[in-house]
């Protein structure tokens, strides 16, 4: 039996509300459940890891074939960007907040508290773990379905605003146009297993932080330090 804890949204719910094809209630729950979550709930048995790290490679695929099919024309090299861009952190947990994921998953108390519902890596995870269930329970046509309006949507956006350039590299020519010293990357931390580990990156210029991010990667968290710190400097 699936538990739920009070104010979340249930799984079953969530499912039918994005009309999700996915009737097993146990797949999608454990889709929606972060690790912190077992260990206050030991009756949850599985989290969403697993799915997460399916999610991730089905999207690669499904996101490919989207901008394949959808822009005949397009460049290979162009390509290559936009589908960085669809794949990023930030992008894949704004998918995750345009569905409404954050009031279905379920965390501990200590993450909860941290603000976990509106980070956008916590939200990136759960919904590559959606689109893994989705992929179990119904294949790659309904996985394209799914995606559809948020990719369609999201392309204009990236294409209109010319957000698909490397971010470390558009830091790099801003510091470079007003003298500075080029952009220094460390690591402050990791977390998480060896299979699915995260990296906490900070960027700073002239000595000075302006910008943190998180990723699967060295790079990946580079990159979205990148995009926070020309946020904050050019806001």
């Amino acid at each position: 039996m699936v538990h739920e804890s009070p104010g979340l949204e249930p799984a079953q719910s969530f499912a039918k509300r994005l009309s999700l094809p996915i009737k097993d209630v146990r797949l999608i729950s454990r889709a929606l459940t972060h690790r912190s979550y077992l260990n206050e709930h030991p009756e949850a048995l599985e989290d969403n890891e697993r799915l997460e790290f399916l999610g991730d490679a089905v999207l690669d695929f499904a996101v490919g074939a989207w901008l394949y099919n959808h822009f005949p024309e397009m460049s290979e090299g162009e390509m290559t960007r936009l589908r960085a861009a669809l794949v990023s952190t930030d992008r894949l947990g704004e998918f995750g907040a345009q569905i409404e994921i954050g009031q279905a998953l379920r965390m501990g108390n200590g993450e909860e508290e941290s603000g976990g519902r509106r980070r956008l890596a916590m939200l990136c995870n759960a919904f590559e773990a959606i689109v893994g269930a989705v992929y179990l329970e119904a294949g790659i046509q309904a996985v394209e379905t799914f995606l559809d309006p948020l990719l369609a949507k999201a392309v204009t956006q990236i294409r209109a605003g010319n957000t698909d350039r490397d971010p470390k590299s558009l830091l790099q020519e801003w510091v470079q146009a007003r003298g500075l010293g080029a952009p220094q990357y460390r690591i402050i931390s990791e977390s998480g297993p060896d299979h699915s580990k995260y990296f906490h990156v900070e960027v700073m210029i002239s000595g000075k932080p302006v910008g943190r991010g998180e990723g699967r990667s060295k790079q990946a968290a580079s990159k979205v330090a990148a995009t926070e710190a020309m946020k904050k400097l050019e806001g």
